[in-house]
C-alpha cells in the first residue's frame, strides 16, 4: 500500500490525545465511610472491571477513528500494474476536442457531452490536485495556467463548440509549453479526448512524446454516418444582372458511406425562397446543381443555400453575397480625332456602364483609380506620368485595352506593353484586308456569346488591316486567317491587358461595324470588374478586399448583429488586407457564427461579406484505435484506449495507471469507529 499524500500521516500523532486523556485521569477521588462495607466491596470490584473494559473500548474506537481519518487524508492506494503509472503530484494536462464534428451523436448524446462527462469522472482521481490544465480548441490565454479540479469542472459545464479546429501537433506543442514552465517531480500525464478526425488532426507521425511524459489517448469513436455539405457556389457570369436570368451553380458533397436520394436543396435570396432542386449523392460523392433566378434592384443580395441533414447540422447552411448589377466604370482616353465614336456607342447606352470619354492630353490621370476598364484608343505616345499610372493601375487589378493609332510610336509602345507582359511588338503596315478566323467557341471568353443554334460557317466575320503585330503572352481571343493575332488577353499581376491589331476607323477594317464588336467589348468590360468573392471561410488567415482609397489611419470594422470586431488590418492603396480573428482572440461574449458581416468605415457600410466555416470539419473520416496504435507503436509511453464509451473508462484507467484507491474505505472505517464509540457509551454500563 502506498500514499498519494504521505505528509498527512503526521496527523497520526493526534491519537496521543485520547491516550493521554485515558492514561492520566486528574479527577480527585473522595472517600465515603460506611458502617458495614462487606457487601459494598464485592459490588465495587465488579463495577470497576466493567468500567475499565468500557474505557479501553472507548479508547480503542477513538484511536482507530483518528488513525483511519489520517489514512483517508493521506489517500492510500494499491499500486497499479503499470510501474510508470500517473503521479498526482506532477502536471496533468487534458485536451478535449470541442470542434464542430463533436456534435455528432450516439444514443441521442453528443460526443462532446460524452467526452466532458468522462473527463469529469476522471477528475475525481485528482480531487485535491492543484496542477491541472484544461485545453480546448479555443486556445484561450487562461488555459495556459495551472488550476484546480473544481475550476476545471466548472469550465466543463460551460464548454461550447469552437469554430477553429486544431491539429494535434499544435495541441501537443501547447501542452509542452506549460509543462516546460511547471515541470513536476514525477511523470507528467497528458490526455486527449477527441474523435480524431483525419481532416483536422494533422500529421500524427511528427509527434514525439517526451520520455518524462505519458500520453493517454481516449477516442470518442465516431462513426462515418451521413453528412452532406456545400462544397462551393459560383455564378456562370462575373456579375449578376438585374431583371435578367442568372444561373448559380452549387456543388454539394456527401461525406458519409450511405446513398443520399433526392435531398431537397433550397436557394434563398434576401430570406425569400426563389428555387429548389433535388440532389442525389453517392457515398463519398459530389453533385452539381444549377439554380435559375432573377433579382430586382441593384446592390448586395444575401444568398443562402440550405437543406435538412441530421445529426451534423453546422454545415446545413451556406451563406454567400451577390452584388447585383454593379456599375462598371469605363474610362475612354483617346488621342487622335475620335471620329468613329465606336467605344462611346457601345458603353454610353447601357445603364450597366458609366463612361468617361476624355482626350488623353487633357485627362486627369487620377481618374484611373476610380475606373475598372481603361480603353486607350489612338494615343500616339504613352509615356511619363500616364504610363506609370496605367502600369500601377493594371498591377492593382485594373484592366486596360490598347487600340493603336494609325501610325503608332513603336519605341514608346514597345516599352509600355513589354512592362505589361506583351512583348515582340513590330510594325506591320498592310494595304490588304485580312479576314478574321472563326472564334474558338470552347474558349471561356466566348462561352456565353454565341447561341448553340448558330453554325460557325454562317458567321459574317470582319476584316482587318493591322498596323502592328506582337507575341501574345496570354490568350489569343481572335486571330487573323493569316495566323497572326488580332485580339489578345494577357495578365499583369492582378490586372488584364487587351491589345487590338488595328484602329477602329473604317480605313483599317470593319471590326467596329461588325456584330461581333459589341459582345466582345461587353465581355472585356465584364471581365474587368474586380470580381468579389461570394463567400469567405473563417479558417482563412487573411482576406484581401478592394475598397475606395482612404487615409492610412482609417479603421474598418466587421459587424454582425451585436458582434463588432476590429480585426488586424493594413491598407495598401485601395487594397484592404484583413487578418481574420481566431477563437482565442475573441472576447468571452463573442462567437463567430456563419452569416453576413458588414464591413464598416466610420459607421457606414462599405461592403457586405458572407462567412462560412471550413468544410474540413464536414469530412467524416476518423482514426480508429488500431490506426492510432500503429502510428504510436514505437512510443511505449503512449497508451490508447479503445473507446471512451465502451465500459467504464475511468475504472479501467485507475486500475492500470493509478491503482486501487483505498481512501473511501478508511473514511467509512472512521465513521464506523465513531459509531461504535457511541454504542459503547450508550449500551455498556
Amino acid at each position: 500500500m502506498q500514499f498519494l499524500f504521505p505528509t498527512f500521516l503526521w496527523s497520526l500523532l493526534a491519537v496521543a490525545v485520547p491516550i493521554a486523556i485515558h492514561l492520566f485521569n486528574f479527577r480527585r477521588t473522595r472517600r465515603i465511610y460506611f458502617s458495614n462495607v462487606s457487601l459494598l466491596k464485592s459490588v465495587e470490584m465488579e463495577t470497576s472491571s466493567f468500567r475499565r473494559l468500557k474505557q479501553y473500548l472507548i479508547l480503542a474506537t477513538r484511536v482507530l477513528a483518528l488513525a483511519a481519518l489520517a489514512f483517508a487524508f493521506a489517500q492510500p492506494y494499491l499500486p497499479s500494474q503499470n510501474k510508470s503509472g500517473t503521479n498526482a503530484q506532477s502536471v496533468t494536462s487534458a485536451y478535449i476536442d470541442n470542434s464542430f464534428s463533436m456534435q455528432n451523436e450516439e444514443n441521442n448524446q453528443r460526443y462532446l457531452d460524452i467526452a466532458t462527462g468522462k473527463l469529469d469522472q476522471l477528475l475525481t482521481l485528482f480531487r485535491n490536485a492543484t496542477r491541472l490544465q484544461l485545453l480546448t480548441n479555443d486556445f484561450d490565454a487562461q488555459e495556459q495556467q495551472l488550476t484546480t479540479t473544481d475550476r476545471i469542472k466548472d469550465r466543463l459545464t460551460t464548454l461550447k463548440l469552437s469554430h477553429t479546429p486544431r491539429t494535434l501537433p499544435s495541441v501537443y506543442k501547447r501542452q509542452t509549453n506549460i509543462l516546460a514552465r511547471h515541470a513536476g517531480s514525477g511523470k507528467n500525464q497528458l490526455f486527449w479526448f477527441s474523435d480524431f478526425q483525419k481532416s483536422t488532426s494533422g500529421d500524427l507521425s511528427t509527434i514525439k512524446i517526451d520520455s518524462t511524459n505519458r500520453l493517454f489517448i481516449v477516442p470518442v469513436q465516431a462513426k462515418a454516418t451521413q453528412n452532406v455539405y456545400v462544397d462551393s457556389v459560383w455564378l456562370n457570369t462575373p456579375f449578376v444582372r438585374e431583371f435578367q436570368n442568372n444561373i448559380l451553380y452549387v456543388r454539394v458533397s456527401n461525406a458519409g458511406n450511405d446513398d443520399v436520394q433526392n435531398l431537397v436543396v433550397k436557394l434563398f435570396l434576401d430570406d425569400v425562397q426563389v428555387s429548389t432542386a433535388p440532389v442525389s449523392l453517392a457515398p463519398k460523392g459530389s453533385a452539381t446543381t444549377a439554380f435559375n433566378f432573377t433579382v430586382r434592384g441593384k446592390g448586395f443580395k444575401r444568398g443562402r443555400v440550405t437543406f435538412d441533414d441530421l445529426p451534423i447540422t453546422f454545415d446545413n447552411e451556406y451563406f454567400f453575397v451577390l452584388n447585383a448589377s454593379p456599375v462598371i466604370r469605363v474610362l475612354h482616353l483617346y488621342g487622335q480625332t475620335n471620329s468613329s465614336k465606336a467605344v462611346e456607342n457601345v458603353f454610353d447606352n447601357d445603364s450597366l456602364f458609366t463612361l468617361r470619354s476624355l482626350n488623353a492630353g487633357n485627362a486627369d490621370i487620377g481618374l484611373l483609380k476610380q475606373s475598372d476598364l481603361v480603353v486607350l484608343e489612338s494615343v500616339e505616345r504613352v509615356e511619363g506620368a500616364m504610363r506609370s499610372e496605367i502600369e500601377n493601375f493594371v498591377r492593382r487589378g485594373g484592366s486596360v485595352m490598347v487600340i493603336p493609332p494609325s501610325n503608332p510610336d513603336l519605341a514608346t509602345y514597345g516599352g509600355f506593353l513589354s512592362a505589361l507582359g506583351v512583348s515582340g511588338l513590330l510594325e506591320r503596315p498592310s494595304e490588304e484586308s485580312i479576314p478574321l478566323a472563326n472564334p474558338e467557341r470552347n474558349s471561356p471568353f466566348f462561352s456565353d456569346v454565341f447561341e448553340q443554334s448558330i453554325r460557325q460557317e454562317n458567321l459574317e466575320l470582319p476584316v482587318s488591316k493591322p498596323v502592328w503585330q506582337w507575341q501574345a503572352g496570354g490568350a489569343k481571343l481572335l486571330n487573323l486567317r493569316s495566323g497572326d493575332v488580332f485580339l489578345s488577353q494577357s495578365t499583369a499581376q492582378r490586372g488584364k491587358v487587351y491589345v487590338l491589331a488595328n484602329p477602329l476607323t473604317e480605313a483599317f477594317g470593319n471590326f467596329a461595324q461588325n456584330a461581333l464588336f459589341v459582345p466582345v467589348m461587353y465581355k472585356i468590360a465584364a471581365q474587368s470588374v474586380r470580381e468579389q468573392r461570394t463567400a469567405y471561410s473563417f479558417d482563412e488567415n487573411t482576406i484581401t478586399l478592394t475598397v475606395p482609397e482612404a487615409p492610412q489611419n482609417t479603421i474598418y470594422k466587421l459587424k454582425k448583429d451585436k458582434i463588432e470586431l476590429i480585426p488586424v488590418q493594413r491598407l495598401n492603396g485601395n487594397q484592404l488586407i484583413i487578418e481574420l480573428p481566431k477563437s482565442n482572440q475573441l472576447n468571452v461574449d463573442q462567437e463567430l457564427e456563419s452569416g453576413y458581416y458588414e464591413l464598416q468605415k466610420d459607421g457606414q457600410t462599405q461592403q457586405l461579406l458572407a462567412f462560412n466555416h471550413d468544410n474540413q470539419e464536414s469530412q467524416l473520416d476518423y482514426y480508429s484505435p488500431d490506426e492510432l496504435r500503429r502510428i504510436f507503436a514505437n512510443q511505449p509511453n503512449v497508451q490508447i484506449f479503445d473507446n471512451v464509451a465502451d465500459g467504464d473508462f475511468v475504472k479501467e484507467f485507475q486500475k492500470q495507471n493509478v491503482g486501487v484507491s483505498l481512501w473511501k474505505y478508511f473514511l467509512w472505517a472512521a465513521l464506523l469507529f465513531l459509531l461504535l464509540e457511541i454504542l459503547v457509551i450508550r449500551f455498556i454500563r
